[in-house]
């Protein structure tokens, strides 16, 4: 006879978490049942386990460098980035979820840890799966935004001519007062002729919205936050980035796998992103992708055509538990 739990609803609030990379099989034993609009994986504790330490160690090594920084008291100007701009702590990172339509079968101490978790429910067999409902109550306006941005955005081409000037236009005609604690590698002089010679066309708000004021006139575009769905596109490296952003906004809805792919591919491209900027970043090690040479903008947008094709897949899925609350 099935032991009995008691049910329960939307027990105590907790911080959000996320993921592990998608796995063809679960590990263990796992069954599915059909809804009428949904496949429902169950899986038992060795399989929901295994892939929570997995994630959990996945996590630690992709954080390892930010904590030991940060016990230390220091800043990397690149990597720490991701933690800055968008503030996930390692511990959310860590935190694992299923996704929806998967139920954690309960063991023999009782249900799975997400039952005490925000927007999970538990049932009277102690079988724990995520709210659909209680999600869409509390976040439903953002699930729409997001899916109705993801989904704009994978219907446009990749524009692949802006070469990261955006970076650039954010230290025109400031001298050697910047954003970051690296040396301009043109020098104050350089980088604004550098700026005053290309055409800029950047159309990601979170980034011309931290222009200079000299600067954003230089833009082909005005981009405000109200048109941020009209004029987000593929090609763009921050885009591709605030893949992770969302991903940490839609919470429990996305699998922990694919919130570290997320995760990964925001670093990647925060990388080349720093390459392509004025910043002399040779004390990180790394060799600058020269933009104002015919060879350091092809080299930029091959990597973006890379970063678009790979960001593709990723949004897919990000829509997909999107439309898990909200089908639009």
């Amino acid at each position: 006879m099935a032991r009995r739990f008691p049910l329960r609803g939307v027990p105590v609030r907790g911080p959000g978490g996320h993921g592990r990379r998608r796995v063809p099989t679960y590990p263990g034993p796992v069954s599915r049942t059909t809804s009428p609009d949904r496949t429902v994986v169950e899986l038992d504790p060795p399989a929901w386990r295994a892939l929570a330490t997995a994630h959990a160690e996945r996590a630690d090594a992709l954080t390892a460098g930010h904590r030991e920084r940060r016990s230390r008291h220091e800043r990397h100007a690149i990597e720490d980035f991701l933690f800055e701009y968008y503030p996930t702590k390692p511990s959310q990172l860590r935190r694992w979820h299923p996704g929806a339509g998967v139920t954690l079968r309960p063991d023999a101490d009782g249900p799975a840890p997400q039952t005490a978790w925000r927007w999970y429910a538990t049932d009277a067999d102690g079988r724990v799966t995520l709210d659909l409902a209680a999600f869409r109550a509390d976040r439903g306006d953002t699930v729409r935004f997001v899916g109705g941005l993801l989904a704009a955005t994978a219907e446009r081409p990749a524009a692949t001519g802006c070469f990261g000037l955006h970076e650039w236009a954010m230290v025109y005609r400031e001298g050697e007062t910047h954003r970051h604690p690296l040396p301009l590698r043109l020098g104050a002089a350089g980088t604004d002729a550098v700026v005053e010679t290309h055409r800029i066309r950047c159309t990601h708000f979170d980034a011309f919205r931290f222009f200079t004021p000299e600067a954003r006139p230089r833009n082909t575009l005005t981009p405000a936050r109200e048109t941020q769905v009209a004029l987000e596109q593929p090609g763009c490296l921050h885009a591709n980035m605030d893949l992770y952003k969302w991903a940490t906004k839609l919470g429990p809805l996305v699998p922990g796998d694919l919130l570290l792919d997320c995760f990964e591919l925001a670093r990647e491209i925060r990388v080349t992103d720093m390459q392509a900027s004025p910043y002399d970043v040779s004390s990180y090690g790394l060799e600058p992708v020269a933009i104002e040479t015919p060879e350091g903008k092809a080299e930029y947008v091959r990597r973006q055509r890379d970063y678009a094709a790979r960001s593709d897949a990723l949004r897919a899925r990000l829509l997909a538990a999107c439309r898990s609350v909200d089908p639009r």
